[in-house]
C-alpha cells in the first residue's frame, strides 16, 4: 500500500511544510500533500494525503476541528500568539469568572471574526504574514465560522514579566474549542481579551482533531514509518461519505470514466464508490439515475 492517509502528531516549532518534507523523504514520493496548516507554535494532527489519496485532501479540507489551547488574559501581541511582540498588558487581576464567561458565550455560535493579521490569508497575492513582517498595515474582511464548543476546562492566576522585569497579574484559561473550518483559535483569544478590556493572546495550541481523525491515532513524526500507518482510502472516504458498492461491470465502467446506470437517488454530496475487491474506485455524484465520476482512482490500484 503506497497511497493513503496519514495522521502525524505534529511537534512543535517546526511548520506544517516541514512535516510534509520529512513525509516525502521518509515514502520516498514527492506526492504529499496536507488538508490545513498548523502555526509552528501549534502542535497536534496534521492530516497528510500519500500518492493518489492526494486526491481526497479537497474533501477532507472543510471539516471542523477541535482544538485545546492556553489563553492569556492581559498580554495582547502583534501575531495574536506568543510568538509575536507584546503590544500591551493590562492587569487581569479583576476579572472576574462571571465576565470571562459571558464573554466566551458571545464568542460561541455563528459569529464575524477577523482573521488573525500574522496569517496565511492571501492579500492583493501575497501572504498576510509576510506584508505585515515589512510593516506593510494589512487588512482582512470579516468571515462567518462557527464555535460549536469553547469551553474553559481551568483557569489559574499568573504573572507577566516585561522587559524592564515589571511584573503584571495576568489570568491563564485553559480551553477547549470545536469549530468549522477556517476559525483562527488565535483571534479567539485576542477577542475575548478585547471584550473584556484586556489584551488577549494563545499561549498553546494543539489540534486534537479534524472531522472523523482523532489525534491519539496519529504517528509520531521523528523515525516515522509511513507504509504501515496510511489509512486506506476506501477506509477514509467510508468515514466521510454514504458507500455505493459496485459489480464488477460497474467498476469497469467508472474506471473508464462512463456515466452508469444505477438504482440510487440523486445525491448532494459525493458516494464512496467501492469495488468488489474493497477498493475506493473514486467519487461520484448521482443525478437522475446514473452516477457520474467526480474523481477517480488511478486504476491499477484498483480491483474489481
Amino acid at each position: 500500500m503506497n497511497s493513503g492517509i496519514l495522521l502525524v502528531d505534529k511537534p512543535q516549532g517546526i511548520t506544517s511544510h516541514d512535516v510534509v518534507a520529512r513525509v516525502r523523504r521518509a515514502a520516498g514520493t514527492r506526492k504529499v500533500g496536507h488538508a490545513g496548516t498548523l502555526d509552528p507554535l501549534a502542535t497536534g494532527l496534521l492530516v497528510l494525503g500519500v500518492d493518489s489519496s492526494t486526491r481526497l485532501l479537497t474533501f477532507l479540507v472543510g471539516l471542523d476541528k477541535t482544538y485545546e489551547a492556553t489563553i492569556r488574559l492581559g498580554v495582547g501581541t502583534t501575531s495574536d500568539d506568543s510568538d509575536g511582540d507584546v503590544v500591551r498588558v493590562d492587569d487581569a487581576s479583576a476579572l472576574e469568572a462571571a465576565a470571562v464567561d459571558a464573554g466566551i458565550a458571545d464568542l460561541t455560535g455563528e459569529i464575524s471574526q477577523v482573521p488573525t493579521t500574522v496569517s496565511a490569508i492571501k492579500v492583493r497575492g501575497r501572504r498576510a504574514y509576510d506584508l505585515a513582517r515589512e510593516g506593510v498595515e494589512v487588512e482582512l474582511a470579516a468571515r462567518a465560522v462557527t464555535i460549536s464548543e469553547f469551553a474553559v476546562t481551568d483557569r489559574r492566576a499568573a504573572v507577566h514579566v516585561g522587559d524592564d522585569g515589571a511584573e503584571t497579574p495576568v489570568l491563564d484559561l485553559d480551553v477547549r474549542v470545536r469549530c468549522s473550518s477556517g476559525t483562527y483559535v488565535r483571534a479567539l483569544a485576542r477577542d475575548l481579551g478585547a471584550g473584556l478590556g484586556v489584551g488577549g493572546h494563545l499561549t498553546a495550541l494543539r489540534r486534537t482533531s479534524v472531522g472523523p481523525f482523532d489525534v491519539s491515532r496519529a504517528s509520531v513524526l521523528e523515525g516515522i514509518d509511513v507504509a504501515p500507518a496510511l489509512l486506506r482510502p476506501t477506509e477514509v472516504a467510508e468515514m466521510l461519505f454514504p458507500v455505493w458498492r459496485m459489480s464488477a461491470e460497474q467498476s469497469v465502467d467508472l474506471g473508464h470514466g462512463k456515466k452508469v446506470a444505477v438504482d440510487l437517488d440523486d445525491t448532494a454530496g459525493p458516494l464512496a464508490a467501492v469495488t468488489p475487491a474493497g477498493d475506493l474506485a473514486g467519487l461520484v455524484s448521482v443525478t437522475g439515475g446514473r452516477a457520474r465520476p467526480i474523481v477517480n482512482f488511478p486504476s491499477d490500484e484498483v480491483r474489481a
